[in-house]
């Protein structure tokens, strides 16, 4: 795959109609408007009677199944696979070749209710992805019902990860992460597991050239309540995709450009071959860790008598009039050398306050803080 080649491509090929953290059935059905009415259908309805679509590409005999936003306030894969949908439609050789070896199944929105008000569960207050054996929610069905009579004979399992992560025990925000699912609890080498193993191994190594060591893998912990994992123990190589986040990247816009390459590696491997006897390297990937803040405010005091202290903000993500809203809020006040802010600024033991000049506490919701009484703004 020439990398470079995408990469330019890129600009030109993505949708323009969607952007940033809130995308619903509303923006995606304009882009489907585009897109000839025989390559999708509606497959389902949601709680709340919202249809759920899927499209379908290719003709080759190796079948692959694809969902995002099961968890409706995670975005950044369906936007990728937009982008990816543009590709499809080009007589570009790397599609050609996908698409002639794999026939792809795609929900770009599997939680169209969450999505709405962008929440991570449905409208039941259920969680999709701990759903996969009760199959209580009218979604869950549809996703079953699709892979029962697809028949996949590979699974990509796309989701969105918080900004507290970090690459093993570095500085470095976890900007990708993946995980070929457990599919028992004693988290057997399986076959079908090998080969998701190597699906992800090729598609680190493709990640290094573009944000070296910023790729982390996840906990291999055995839920059969999971779909990948269930998908998995039912004997198909399963592969969850998380798109984390880059410096300055809220709207997951440059997340994005490498979740749209990481599909495409991965359905490339699938089209050229998978064994799984090079699964191997996939335990080089270091593990997840949660040593991440959006803000940390080091060197603080509380008044001129108190000790220095660290505080750590969080931000919250809040829908307002149909925008994001990301809401600064104290997290922790205590020494945390251990832990890492994706904006850290130096208080240099000067006293850190509110806008009325009163000490911070754990829960404040803030917009911005009086350092030596000079006004600093927190939000993104």
């Amino acid at each position: 795959m020439n990398l470079n080649n995408i990469n330019s491509l890129y600009s030109l090929l993505k949708t323009s109609e969607l952007f940033g953290r809130y995308i619903t059935n509303s923006d995606i059905e304009r882009c489907l408007s585009k897109i000839p009415k025989s390559m999708y259908s509606v497959i389902g309805y949601s709680v709340e009677n919202r249809p759920i679509y899927a499209l379908k590409f290719g003709t080759g005999s190796k079948k692959v199944l694809l969902w995002s936003q099961m968890h409706g306030n995670e975005s950044t894969t369906t936007k990728a696979l937009f982008d990816c949908f543009n590709l499809f439609e080009t007589t570009n050789k790397l599609p050609n070749k996908i698409l002639s070896e794999c026939t792809l199944f795609i929900i770009p929105i599997l939680n169209p209710d969450g999505a709405q008000r962008y929440t991570r569960l449905n409208a039941n207050l259920i969680d999709l992805n701990r759903d996969a054996q009760d199959l209580s929610q009218p979604e869950s069905v549809v996703l079953r019902k699709l892979y029962d009579d697809f028949k996949p004979d590979y699974c990509f399992n796309l989701h969105g990860q918080r900004t507290i992560y970090n690459v093993g025990n570095t500085n470095v925000s976890s900007s990708v992460s993946f995980l070929a699912p457990s599919q028992d609890a004693e988290r057997s080498l399986t076959a079908n597991r090998k080969v998701a193993m190597e699906i992800i191994t090729d598609i680190n190594k493709v990640l290094q050239n573009e944000i070296a060591n910023g790729v982390a893998r996840y906990d291999d912990g055995f839920n059969l309540n999971c779909v990948g994992d269930t998908f998995q123990n039912y004997g198909v190589p399963t592969v969850l995709f998380e798109a984390g986040h880059c410096t300055n990247d809220y709207d997951r816009e440059d997340v994005r450009r490498l979740m749209f390459i990481s599909i495409l590696i991965g359905l490339k491997s699938i089209s050229d071959g998978v064994s799984g006897d090079n699964y191997q390297s996939y335990f080089d990937i270091p593990e997840n860790n949660k040593q991440f803040y959006d803000v940390i405010i080091r060197k603080a005091r509380e008044n001129e008598n108190s000790s220095l202290a660290d505080i750590a903000i969080q931000f919250k993500e809040r829908l307002v009039n149909s925008k994001i809203d990301f809401i600064p809020k104290i997290e922790s006040i205590s020494k945390l050398d251990n832990f890492f802010g994706h904006k850290e600024i130096d208080a240099k033991g000067n006293i850190v306050s509110n806008s009325k000049n009163e000490a911070l506490k754990v829960t404040n919701e803030i917009d911005f803080v009086l350092i030596n009484n000079e006004k600093l703004l927190l939000k993104p």
